[in-house]
């Protein structure tokens, strides 16, 4: 096999002595490095062959280094951009960060600085490449993530502008939406990706232990204090501190947390010390954050220091076919770890899978599926291999539909609303053909219309119209 090639670095500096100065600082990195001293040389250099990373000055004789940003983010290049500059102008920061530049340097910066500034991107760019190759393209995914719905590519998209920058990130979705993952995706393609990653479960631990879990303790300081306690703000020192449930802290334990934030130093309990910590923040919570504020739960200016940058996390039953997608991905993985021979869903399976209400999300979808790959035999998972508290009452709408496997997901989608008497149970056909009905009436007598509004096949409609008329007659 030939050598792996080394990383690629476009080097874009008019000050030929600097420039020969950051290439010899770099020559103990292993790259391939070349030089441009214009915007019109790096373009033409990114023409030629796009590079692992742009370490690019903002001021060129011949414009300016956001201009080819700009021109870079045209081309669809997915490499790293480091820019530096030599006036310290934060607006011309955030210009090169909007523009897709992942870090800055100011001039004069040290040898060290820009060999660690380096590694940070292109470790970056190595984990969007393993995230990349991982698994089938068709699965579409990001970061950990698994699926290509526009719900979740606009997640995909806050990752990718915030995870570069030190901004407190506060994610909300309900339990079993992947908000961990959220967190562990902007600690690893960010720049503190060298440092820790500490994760601490708000509602996991009780409240007259959550201080000390997070901001430690000295020995003696309460009975059981036998040893002095670290504390999970230091141990995060230089790296990302997740706080998940945090809307179960109570008041007391905000208003440290908030003093913290403004501070960036941390008192430990049964202490007078003042330590500092460098610590990016990332949160979560599967309440609604502002509806705790108005009921006096959670202090609103802690709110409004973490909530810098919002991510929302679908619930699985909004993602569509992504629900699949995972259900695949999760069945080769099982059937590997466990020696079993499934490869595939059944039609009725997957359309079961589909209809689903998935109160669990993504935990409960998983779960399913080990159970089924633990608990049978074959080389296709089939509708009776499922847990029937998964698919009880998808199995009646598949039976009923005379469509494709994802018709009757549609079909029972439509009709989902569940009776809440004995006495007002309908029959399932009945149900299905006042809901066509009434979708075709709204369309204005347009079976199209309708059948894109039930996110059906026209012909699917079409049949079932047909074998009423026939019923009728």
């Amino acid at each position: 096999m030939p050598p792996h090639p080394l990383p690629y670095v476009l080097l874009v500096e008019d000050t030929y002595s600097l420039a020969e100065t950051y290439r010899a600082c770099l020559k103990s990195e292993a790259l391939t490095v070349e030089l441009a001293s214009t915007s019109e040389e790096a373009i033409a250099a990114l023409e030629r062959r796009e590079p692992d990373l742009v370490l690019l000055d903002v001021h060129l004789p011949d414009g300016s280094g956001i201009d080819v940003l700009k021109r870079m983010k045209a081309m669809g290049l997915a490499c790293e951009a480091v820019v530096f500059t030599g006036q310290a102008s934060v607006s011309t920061a955030v210009d090169a960060m909007r523009e897709g530049a992942s870090d800055f340097l100011m001039k004069p910066f040290s040898a060290e600085r820009l060999r660690e500034t380096v590694r940070a991107a292109l470790d970056r760019r190595s984990a969007r490449r393993s995230v990349d190759a991982d698994g089938d393209k068709s699965d579409a995914g990001f970061a950990g993530f698994i699926g290509r719905s526009p719900v979740m590519q606009s997640v995909y998209r806050i990752l990718r502008s915030a995870a570069p920058t030190n901004a407190t990130v506060f994610v909300t979705g309900e339990s079993g939406t992947g908000k961990e993952l959220c967190a562990e995706a902007l600690h690893r393609l960010g720049k503190r990706s060298q440092g820790p990653f500490v994760s601490i479960n708000c509602a996991a631990i009780p409240r007259d232990l959550l201080e000390s879990e997070i901001f430690g303790h000295a020995k003696g300081a309460f009975t059981g204090a036998s040893a002095d306690r670290k504390g999970a703000v230091l141990q995060a020192h230089g790296g990302t501190l997740f706080l998940d449930e945090i809307c179960e802290m109570d008041l007391s334990l905000q208003a440290k947390m908030l003093r913290f934030l403004q501070q960036k130093t941390v008192q430990r309990v049964g202490e007078d010390m003042q330590r500092s910590a460098d610590v990016r923040i990332v949160c979560a919570t599967n309440r609604d954050p502002q509806t705790e504020v108005a009921a006096g739960r959670f202090r609103e200016d802690l709110f409004y220091r973490l909530h810098v940058v919002p991510l929302e996390m679908p619930a699985l039953r909004d993602r569509g076919e992504d629900i699949l997608l995972i259900a695949r991905n999760a069945l080769k993985r099982f059937a590997r770890e466990d020696g079993k021979d499934f490869t595939r869903f059944s039609d009725e399976a997957e359309a079961a899978l589909l209809a689903a209400a998935w109160p669990g999300n993504v935990r409960q979808l998983l779960n399913v599926v080990r159970n089924a790959v633990v608990l049978n035999e074959g080389e296709r998972v089939t509708l009776e291999m499922l847990p029937r508290d998964a698919t009880t009452a998808a199995e009646a709408a598949i039976r009923a539909s005379d469509g494709t496997a994802a018709d009757a997901a549609a079909l029972l989608r439509a009709v989902r609303a569940a009776p809440t008497r004995p006495d007002e149970i309908e029959p399932l056909e009945t149900v299905i053909r006042r809901t066509v009905e009434q979708a075709i009436d709204a369309c204005g007598g347009s079976i199209p219309k309708a059948a894109a509004a039930l996110d059906v096949s026209p012909s699917t409609i079409y049949r079932r119209l047909q074998g009423w008329q026939t019923d009728a007659a």
